[in-house]
């Protein structure tokens, strides 16, 4: 099977909980003042307002693997030791990718420029939990398709950049996901524009 899926709008919540881990609040360590708490509470919604989020998947099968590669159609390889270990009971694979869209990471360079940090500093997390939570969004929506199947997801993802799989596979991740089509380039340094877009991928094995 290959076949690509966008979704044009994710529709999910800012998850609180991440958001606040990653601006380093700890339950039960860090107090805030009721005051404190409103202002956070609101520059995470202005910071939701801003962030438009979208996606794309693609399911592919893998055709050969071995300890270090993943041979997919198309003449197209993953050279990997760990991703290759994570696959190693799959037959297929499911390419994830989203963004958060231009506007938050407009709305972050501008109150970075104009010293307001601390709210640059809230767009961010919550754009970043906000991209990924849309990974885990795709992974379940998948997920449920999989299951009638008699099929599951890895329990974890793979992405570019991370262990031994290299950072210019986000080419051949980007390419097969045509991001292009979700407002999402490609640099010359195979960084992902704008900013706060992800790709991932996991594989499809038979539930025991």
């Amino acid at each position: 099977m290959d076949r690509l899926i966008t979704f044009e709008r994710i529709p999910i919540e800012p998850p609180l909980k991440a958001i606040y881990r990653r601006l380093g609040y700890r339950k039960g360590l860090t107090q805030l003042r009721p005051d404190e708490a409103r202002i956070l509470g609101d520059r995470i919604e202005q910071a939701r307002a801003l962030i438009s989020l979208k996606g794309a998947a693609r399911r592919l099968p893998i055709l050969s693997k071995t300890p270090r590669q993943i041979r997919l159609p198309g003449d197209r390889t993953l050279q990997s030791a760990q991703l290759a270990a994570l696959l190693a009971d799959s037959r297929e694979i499911i390419l994830l990718g989203a963004t958060a869209g231009p506007a938050v990471i407009e709305a972050i360079g501008r109150d970075t420029a104009d010293g307001n940090l601390t709210r640059a500093v809230v767009f961010d997390a919550a754009a970043s939990e906000m991209v990924d939570a849309a990974l885990d969004w795709m992974e379940t929506f998948f997920g449920r398709e999989l299951r009638r199947e008699g099929r599951q997801l890895t329990k974890s993802r793979f992405s570019c950049g991370y262990g031994d799989l290299a950072l210019d596979n986000q080419k051949l991740f980007h390419d097969l996901l045509e991001l292009g089509r979700l407002g999402v380039e490609l640099t010359e340094q195979y960084i992902l524009v704008p900013e706060k877009s992800v790709t991932a991928v996991a594989g499809i094995e038979t539930i025991d």
